[in-house]
């Protein structure tokens, strides 16, 4: 399926006693996969975000960076006590925090990948979520921040010898987010306090620091959880609260904002049940994103770049949204997959949709899941079972883009299953995909039949032959059709059924008496006038 000059699939596994490196599928070795490193001791593993270099501590003291294309060690790092490390976006930098003996000591520590130099050291007391990694990075990492203590501090990521070089003075902040790349905003925000709103404000970091570009207030709030598009045009806050004063949920109250960088858009997603955003991703292109909200069976809802519901992906045991990373424009029309799922205590169950075409191309199902992801080739799906989170059943499965199970395996222990990141357009379309689309009339989305029943507005759960009959199929009616029915005619217009329902007819019949009635009561009573 790969295309010429495309690169291998690796993945890496970490057990109990080390780490291996996996060539990635297709496997040519009877169908299961070959070892491309042998078993390296190891406690933890991390890769950039661009699958460059691999990290991994080996003790508590010693940290080593290999090289992934050659697979070789090209640097090492005595780190006595540490407790963390993480990379920058493309490996350039390394980010270690150490248990620190005192005070004064210089425990967060900034390294050079490439020479083993220390560029930036300071001292930090704890490592939170909100605080590590303490220097943080946008995707193209040519910003880099810090959050302390009433401001966020710049620096040069080309030149850290030059200390702070701007800074953006906000009391109280709380939680940093910096935009991903083609653009250079931050966003802040600042917890409850004295009677004041929680907010969260984004300024542009290349130009006018002291001033928000965009700002949004709420009460409730305990945490927020910033979320940025591809192209950083928009910015998803999930802003959660402990209590939930209508007592309906035990885990708390919690609700979804969205702003955008021109000022277009600020407020609440319009969801269509309450409950708990269990949760919401960007798709890759960042023009729009997916939210999996309400009480159990959730929603789910696409929504296009503008807030607005493009499509009902239905009801279900579903709380994980994963986007696949490749997609193809044919005739202008981009299609893309998506997988929803229903993860950690809930069943498993899984299901592939093409939501362009709102088609649904299979269904599957991975109990005990605690890790999954897309391959970056978009071929396939991985899940896995790991330990400290479920001490027995540890495995992995590997489905194609439509839900067919390709490979699975059991382990005694299993800590970590990773795909090697690398960037999508590096890899060809999906074939499968392709040749479907090929084969399907593409209508536009917002014509003017569409409120007809437009072919693109149905769901299908095969896909349609390369020379239909002149007899139209039967569109796909999930179990839940009924209560969709009314969701997909105000989303795409017209009306599923074609007619009123009877109680609908009876109603319409009463209210046309009624209003006879009142108008002969008034007819008589201007008479008697």
């Amino acid at each position: 399926m790969e295309t010429v000059g495309s690169p291998s699939l690796e993945i890496f596994v970490r057990e109990p006693d080390g780490f291996t490196i996996w060539d990635g599928p297709p496997f040519a070795n009877n169908d299961k996969p070959s070892v491309k490193l042998d078993k390296v001791q190891c406690s933890s593993g991390q890769f950039s975000e661009d699958g460059s270099k691999l990290m991994i501590i080996k003790s508590d003291s010693e940290i080593v960076i290999y090289d992934c294309k050659s697979w070789r060690v090209v640097r090492s790092f005595n780190v006595p006590n540490v407790l963390a490390a993480t990379f920058s976006p493309w490996g350039t930098y390394l980010q270690t925090f150490q248990k620190s003996a005192s005070p004064q000591e210089k425990n967060v520590v900034l390294w050079k990948t490439d020479t083993g130099d220390s560029v930036h050291q300071f001292s930090q007391k704890n490592m939170t979520k909100a605080t590590w990694p303490s220097i943080r990075f946008n995707s193209d990492e040519s910003v880099a921040c810090r959050m302390v203590t009433n401001e966020v501090q710049f620096f040069d990521p080309t030149d850290f010898s030059k200390g702070v070089v701007s800074q953006l003075r906000v009391p109280g902040v709380a939680a940093v987010e910096l935009s991903k790349a083609t653009g250079s905003f931050v966003a802040v925000f600042v917890p409850e306090s004295k009677g004041m709103p929680a907010s969260v404000q984004i300024f542009n970091a290349g130009k006018d620091l002291q001033s928000p570009i965009a700002r949004r207030s709420f009460f409730r709030c305990s945490t927020v959880k910033m979320n940025w598009n591809c192209g950083s045009t928009g910015l998803l806050i999930l802003v959660q609260s402990d209590v939930d004063k209508t007592n309906q949920s035990y885990y708390g109250e919690s609700k979804l904002n969205y702003l955008t960088t021109d000022g277009t858009h600020e407020g609440l997603v319009p969801l269509r049940k309450e409950g708990p955003v269990h949760d919401v991703q960007w798709s890759c292109s960042g023009k729009e994103f997916a939210v999996v909200y309400g009480f159990m069976p959730a929603m789910a809802t696409i929504f296009d770049k503008k807030c607005k519901p493009i499509l009902e992906l239905g009801t279900g045991p579903y709380n994980t949204i994963r986007w696949n990373p490749k997609g193809k424009c044919l005739n202008s029309v981009k299609m893309s997959v998506i997988c929803l799922a229903g993860f950690g205590n809930l069943p498993g169950d899984m299901v592939f949709w093409d939501y362009v075409e709102k088609r649904k191309l299979g269904t599957t199902k991975a109990e005990w899941s605690v890790t999954s992801e897309w391959s970056p080739d978009g071929q396939y799906f991985m899940t896995a079972t790991t330990a400290p989170r479920r001490q027995i059943d540890n495995g992995m499965k590997i489905f194609h883009h439509n839900g067919s199970l390709y490979f699975q395996r059991l382990f005694d222990k299993l800590y970590q299953v990773d795909w090697r990141p690398e960037s999508p357009d590096k890899f060809g379309d999906i074939a499968e995909l392709v040749k479907s689309v090929d084969n399907l009339k593409i209508q536009d989305i917002g014509s003017k039949d569409a409120g007809q029943g437009s072919k693109s507005s149905q769901i299908s759960s095969k896909p349609t032959p390369p020379n239909p009959s002149s007899q139209k199929p039967a569109a796909y009616r999930p179990p839940h059709a009924k209560a969709a029915a009314a969701v997909q005619a105000e989303l795409f217009g017209g009306n599923p059924s074609g007619e009123m329902s009877k109680n609908a007819l009876r109603n319409k019949k009463k209210r046309e008496k009624q209003k006879e009635r009142k108008a002969a009561e008034a007819a008589g009573a201007s008479n008697d006038a």
